[in-house]
């Protein structure tokens, strides 16, 4: 049976052909941001897919994470902490390196922001090929962390970033 909050936040996705460029089928979370009811819902059912209350920090990937993530760190009585692109935080930061299809990129945080041994959930709105969440985690790792899990919105399943999480808990609440 599928449930109704699933469909109701499906619904509020918009599909943009074309975007960036020819060829891509781009996912536009700004309807379901826009919908108070949807977003709320949305919200509620990571809280509920997640369900761990032994969770200290919510992670977001910037920049969509940043929502979700800062939300969802609201609504389960955690600490929020944005992991960026390089040269956004003030202060001294830890990095972490990964490829792309042509090149490479990176993310960072604040080397102070997680405690030894803090609970982590990582969240963003997508998971395409994956490299950015598993960097992220990966950084997590670094600075002494433990990774709980990986939250998404939308799956993107057909490009296969969740295999590259490994055995770290993950899910997304709509998979295409």
């Amino acid at each position: 049976m599928t449930d109704e909050r699933i469909e109701i936040i499906r619904e509020l996705i918009r599909d943009v052909p074309d975007f960036p460029k020819p060829g891509i089928l781009f996912k536009d979370i700004t309807p379901l941001l826009a919908d108070s009811t949807g977003f709320r819902l949305c919200i509620g059912l990571l809280e509920e897919r997640l369900d761990d209350p032994d969770i200290d920090f919510v992670v977001g990937i910037e920049s969509r994470g940043f929502i979700f993530g800062a939300a969802l760190a609201a609504r389960i009585g955690a600490g929020f902490v944005p992991a960026r692109k390089p040269g956004k935080l003030p202060a001294t930061t830890e990095r972490i390196e990964y490829e792309l299809e042509y090149g490479t990129d990176a993310v960072e945080m604040h080397r102070d922001a997680l405690p030894e041994g803090a609970r982590v959930v990582v969240v963003d709105d997508l998971i395409a090929t994956g490299g950015t969440a598993q960097a992220t985690g990966a950084l997590i790792r670094k600075l002494g962390a433990e990774v709980s899990a990986f939250a998404f919105v939308v799956g993107l399943n057909e490009l296969g970033g969740a295999q590259k999480l490994g055995t770290t808990r993950h899910f997304s609440l709509l998979e295409y």
